[in-house]
């Protein structure tokens, strides 16, 4: 026979649980509202999981998917640019999470010791603006700022100050292997820095008052007071930060492929921009082999979150999935 379970109440005591369906059938609202985004998940994240059986396949445009096994995997692993593009992918990917992350600290702090609080809320407006443009139109502007054409306002700038000779070609920036990378991350800066501050800065505003107070009968200048009173108060939440961000370092596409061109792949394509190239660049492509090199990056990517979730647990005492 079976036994009737029972649950303990708020007040301590127990009542006997109603069957499952009635309960489901009690709110049947909740489940009718829950119902169009369970039946998207599934569609848009699940069911496009199914097509990983082609990565096992040598699969064309024409022509039926033929089975090979893991010989897309053993081509990945042997091709040189494949490589290439992994090495790229972690080299970006990890640069630019340290080089915003370290902006971000920098500015949050600024914004938190300046006074005039008119002057404070213009400056983070205006340091947010540019992570709501797209990176389409973040990568036109500056095309045209580093254009070695006349109309390039850098080289014109560096032609005036006689770094650049008059009647000397400008530098193109954007297709230089040695300049890059360093636009790359400067632009990165530019657009992602703002964002970033709005977590530090809602961390510096929950500091006790009262620590700075205690640095100020101290004698702490303002320096002492940032040195040993905000920045280990930020310290978890920077770590936090890191640790979440890392578990994306795999996920890079748009910020690359808007800023890239064929004469600087050796310093910038990653993997998707990689897989993209396999998947539509060519006359005949094989989706079986960027189906295998979008699973490797998925796996690594997986490895990736677990090993950021097990530093969570270290560092916050929970993880983050």
């Amino acid at each position: 026979m079976k036994k009737n379970k029972h649950i303990m109440t708020s007040s301590g005591s127990a009542v006997r649980e109603k069957p499952l369906g009635l309960r489901i059938w009690n709110n049947r609202g909740y489940y009718i509202m829950f119902l169009p985004v369970l039946l998207f998940v599934l569609v848009m994240n699940y069911w496009p999981m199914l097509g990983i059986r082609y990565s096992f396949y040598d699969y064309k445009p024409v022509g039926r998917p033929t089975f090979v096994g893991l010989a897309h995997f053993q081509k990945m692993f042997v091709t040189p640019a494949f490589w290439a593009a992994f090495k790229n992918t972690l080299q970006l990917s990890i640069m630019r999470l340290l080089i915003t992350t370290f902006a971000s600290v920098i500015i949050s702090v600024f914004l938190n010791e300046m006074k005039n609080l008119f002057a404070k809320k213009t400056l983070q407006t205006v340091i947010y603006l540019p992570h709501f443009m797209s990176w389409a139109v973040v990568a036109s502007i500056f095309s045209l700022l580093l254009s070695p054409s006349s109309t390039g306002m850098v080289n014109g700038w560096l032609k005036d100050l006689g770094l650049i000779s008059r009647d000397q070609a400008g530098i193109y920036f954007l297709a230089d292997s040695r300049w890059w990378r360093p636009i790359f991350y400067t632009i990165n800066i530019w657009k992602e820095t703002g964002w970033g501050t709005i977590i530090f800065l809602a961390t510096l505003s929950g500091i006790n008052p009262e620590l700075y107070e205690a640095a100020d009968i101290d004698g702490a200048t303002r320096m002492q007071k940032i040195r040993y009173v905000t920045l280990p108060a930020l310290a978890n939440t920077i770590l936090t930060v890191l640790i979440l961000n890392l578990a994306k370092v795999m996920n890079m596409f748009e910020p690359v492929f808007v800023l890239y061109n064929n004469a600087v792949y050796d310093v910038s394509d990653v993997i998707s921009t990689y897989v993209y190239r396999q998947t539509f660049a060519i006359a005949l492509p094989n989706y079986g082999y960027s189906t295998a090199v979008g699973l490797f990056r998925s796996l690594v990517g997986g490895a990736l979150v677990l090993i950021c979730n097990q530093a969570s647990k270290k560092v916050r005492g929970r993880g983050i999935i």
